[in-house]
């Protein structure tokens, strides 16, 4: 099986629908051929595998978390896998969403830029009379002073690189290394596995603020999260990708 071959998205031989699916496909990995492409492209000659073991995680950026034995060799390699599931052409999925006040422990986000961000999603009252908000809840970034939106764009740019690291591939022993997205349309489902560093540098760019009055942190979308029916957890700040562009690079 040729690597090269398969960096291009390819069509699953059965559908899959989470997370699950996707660890017993590895599990599975000697019948299934899937799995044994993502192997493949994950540098792993098949001859040379002696088992696999994959296992669902919860609350961390990877999704499945795949140990991977080699043939005379002591070590276990171990691949923490992101799972995008979507079923549109093109759609914006979730990558982050997190109250104002845990990125500010996270990325030390200085006090003013703190307050300029609770009124954008909301957990402080607007400081202007009227806002585009009918319920006059937030503010939209391109409300504020200019003065302010210098001072959070600023901020922004100086750490990108850790904004944009934190929310597609995480810290610690569970950050995410590659991605899968999977898009399933009618009946047909395709796939495409990407190395975390190619999906950080391709939604990674310049920030800029949208027509909707919010932040876009190079094909990031930094927005309140809204909907939940108005309760509390609304007022928090989201990050979102759309995934299948992923199938285009």
């Amino acid at each position: 099986m040729d690597k090269s071959q398969l960096l291009g998205s390819q069509t699953a031989k059965n559908g899959f629908n989470n997370e699950h699916d996707i660890a017993n496909k590895f599990n599975d990995w000697v019948r299934d051929e899937d799995a044994q492409k993502w192997l493949v492209i994950m540098d792993y000659k098949l001859e040379k595998v002696e088992s696999v073991k994959a296992v669902v995680l919860s609350g961390y950026k990877a999704d499945v978390n795949v140990q991977i034995t080699i043939t005379l060799k002591e070590a276990i390699n171990v691949e923490n896998i992101q799972v995008k599931l979507v079923s549109n052409k093109a759609g914006f999925n979730q990558i982050d969403k997190r109250w104002v006040d845990k990125y500010v422990s996270l990325w030390n986000i200085p006090e003013d830029v703190t307050n300029i961000l609770k009124r954008f999603t909301g957990e402080l009252k607007p400081t202007i009379s009227k806002t585009r908000d009918k319920k006059k809840r937030r503010m939209f970034i391109d409300e504020f002073l200019i003065g302010e939106r210098t001072k959070l764009i600023k901020f922004l740019n100086k750490n990108r690189p850790l904004i944009v690291n934190d929310v597609l591939r995480g810290r610690g022993e569970f950050a995410a290394e590659w991605v899968i997205v999977a898009q399933k349309i009618s009946e047909k489902t395709r796939w495409i596995l990407k190395n975390i560093n190619e999906v950080v540098n391709h939604y990674d760019g310049n920030i800029a603020i949208t027509k909707q009055g919010n932040i876009k942190i190079g094909r990031i979308t930094m927005q309140r999260k809204g909907g939940d029916n108005g309760r509390e957890t609304a007022k928090m700040l989201q990050f979102k990708i759309n995934p299948a562009e992923l199938f285009e690079i």
